[in-house]
């Protein structure tokens, strides 16, 4: 298997770092080898060559069979010129993949319950929920788009579209995810509101027709974003658009204890995949061997299980010595509690390798 490796920006690479010793240990735990070469992304590929994303980077990913990303951003680029920001590294490898589905599992281990903002008795039910975020269009893509003045003043606008062939495809990545786990999905929209969300949640009902073993419901994005933090085990699937999916699913990490746990897939038709830790680059501790680098182990269990069948049985090894660890106290700042080992970076993928 060959890796595009791209660690980033601000934490990036101390997260990434670890991430490959993790892939490195297990792969030979189970005779496998990986290849990885690394390529710039964000604003290091700003700082290197004057754009976010590198032709060099969008062919190296192109070449390979997944790719693992760090994080990108960080005050040093907010001033500069906004259609060469660090971000836009990151929506353009989407487009450049055709990745348009986004996959975040929010679950809560067990070990982490008295991590979690919520309730005691909203946390004895379990949080156990995926969210399906349509990743390359909505707001973020539409045109056109832009700041112009009008009347005098300055007016700001983007455009939320979505085409039926997009919301098909990504419904039907709902659907299936539901069917595996516990045949649940609700979609969620803005149908009382937004024309676009009418034609979404039309197409959405079109191809549940397909799935007469999966439970479809419907929900306002306002009223998911208030469900979720009022009784989250009621969900099981969520398929959502690209600006909502973004809310929804940042929320849904942060209850499970802490945004630094939560890896995610974003997956197109035939393409590499692209696997990352939902988290940020949060500048303000690297270098400092603070970071949590359990989202991004996490993410390589992703990438096997979804890169290759035959590697699920490491994918499972990863998952179990994360959850070891964590029932042995072993904790980083973002996840901290009475009583706990507290670690650094480093020191947790000690544990995670050693528990391999």
């Amino acid at each position: 298997m060959k890796i595009c490796v791209m660690p980033g920006d601000g934490i990036g690479r101390e997260i990434v770092a670890q991430a490959l010793r993790v892939l490195d240990k297990v792969g030979a735990k189970f005779g496998k080898k990986f290849e990885t070469e690394e390529a710039l992304i964000g604003g290091s590929a700003i700082d290197a060559t004057g754009g976010p994303l590198p032709e060099a980077t969008v062919k190296l990913c192109k070449a390979s069979d997944a790719v693992l990303l760090g994080a990108v951003g960080g005050p040093k680029w907010d001033t500069i010129d906004p259609s060469i920001r660090p971000e836009r590294g990151l929506l353009g490898i989407r487009k450049e993949l055709g990745l348009f589905a986004n996959l975040r599992p929010a679950s809560l281990f067990p070990e982490l319950k008295h991590a979690c903002y919520l309730r005691s008795d909203i946390v004895a039910k379990g949080i156990d929920l995926l969210v399906v975020r349509e990743l390359t269009g909505g707001a973020y893509f539409g045109t056109p788009k832009g700041v112009e003045v009008r009347d005098g003043e300055r007016v700001g606008f983007n455009n939320m579209i979505y085409s039926e062939h997009e919301i098909r495809r990504i419904a039907k990545v709902g659907f299936e995810a539901a069917r595996k786990r516990r045949k649940q999905l609700c979609s969620v929209d803005k149908a009382n509101v937004l024309d676009v969300s009418r034609l979404w949640r039309e197409v959405v009902i079109e191809v549940s027709k397909d799935y007469p073993d999966v439970e479809l419901s419907h929900m306002y994005v306002d009223n998911a974003a208030m469900q979720l933090v009022r009784d989250p085990s009621q969900f099981d699937v969520i398929v959502t658009e690209n600006l909502f999916g973004d809310i929804l699913s940042d929320e849904a990490s942060v209850i499970t204890g802490s945004i630094g746990m939560l890896p995610s897939a974003s997956l197109g038709e035939g393409n590499p995949g692209l696997f990352e830790p939902i988290h940020g680059s949060a500048p303000d501790i690297a270098g400092q061997n603070k970071a949590n680098p359990l989202a991004t182990i996490l993410s390589v269990a992703m990438l096997l299980r979804f890169t290759d069948d035959t590697m699920t049985p490491l994918a499972v090894a990863i998952e179990g010595a994360v959850q070891k660890t964590l029932s042995q106290g072993y904790r980083t700042g973002d996840i901290r509690e009475d009583g706990c080992k507290l670690v650094g970076c480093v020191e947790m993928a000690d544990a995670v390798l050693a528990n391999l």
